[in-house]
């Protein structure tokens, strides 16, 4: 049976994995009412476990170190209460294998090497190489599906992930580039960063050794 995290480690953790987010996100992404989620927000403010930041006429939530401390140790704890880090080690390792597909797809899609300039970058005018680039993301998003379909069996806050990606993917076949590789919004990009973030964050891995171990 699939866990339910607490709403105060979703809400905090949320803010994690996002690096930004402001009152509005943090509700959306953990589905913990506005009302609830703006009041932990405050709380974790007074705690100093987030620092509210404000840039290029947007703002949002973001943790302190102070913040990611508790939300390891909470994490931690869940994950042995719920004896699910078997599943999300497992997880982690088939995800390890898709991030080098996904990486590749994303290059191939910001650019298009030709003769003598292997970093031309991709004016998206040749309909069969983004074609083929769409094609190999939706075969990840397949196993992506599966992937946190494991996942959500044991943590019930790892759910959205496939669907989140599928969304992006969807509006990139229907022409608007930007939900491929693009800042700003749930591009399958942005999405697969977080996924990887909460599950090196989950399993107490810094980003540091994840990329060393690679």
């Amino acid at each position: 049976m699939t866990h339910a995290s607490a709403p105060d480690l979703s809400v905090l953790h949320a803010v994690r994995v996002a690096g930004v987010a402001d009152d509005a996100a943090v509700s959306g992404r953990t589905g913990v009412d506005p009302e609830t989620a703006a009041e932990l927000l405050l709380d974790f403010e007074a705690y100093g476990w987030v620092t509210h930041v404000e840039f290029g006429g947007t703002g949002g939530w973001t943790l302190t170190e102070r913040g990611r401390e508790q939300d390891s140790r909470r994490l931690g704890e869940e994950l042995d209460q719920t004896g699910a880090r078997a599943t999300v080690e497992q997880a982690h390792k088939e995800f390890e294998t898709l991030n080098g597909r996904l990486v590749r797809a994303c290059t191939d899609w910001q650019l298009r090497p030709v003769e003598g300039d292997r970093l031309t970058s991709n004016d998206h005018t040749d309909p069969q190489w983004d074609g083929r680039v769409l094609d190999e993301l939706t075969a990840i998003g397949v196993e992506l599906t599966r992937l946190i379909g494991a996942l959500v069996s044991v943590l019930g806050r790892f759910d959205g992930y496939a669907d989140r990606f599928d969304a992006a993917l969807t509006r990139a076949r229907a022409g608007d580039g930007r939900w491929v590789t693009g800042v700003g919004v749930a591009s399958c990009h942005a999405v697969w960063m977080e996924l990887h973030e909460d599950l090196l964050s989950t399993l107490g891995i810094a980003r540091d050794a994840a990329s060393e171990s690679r």
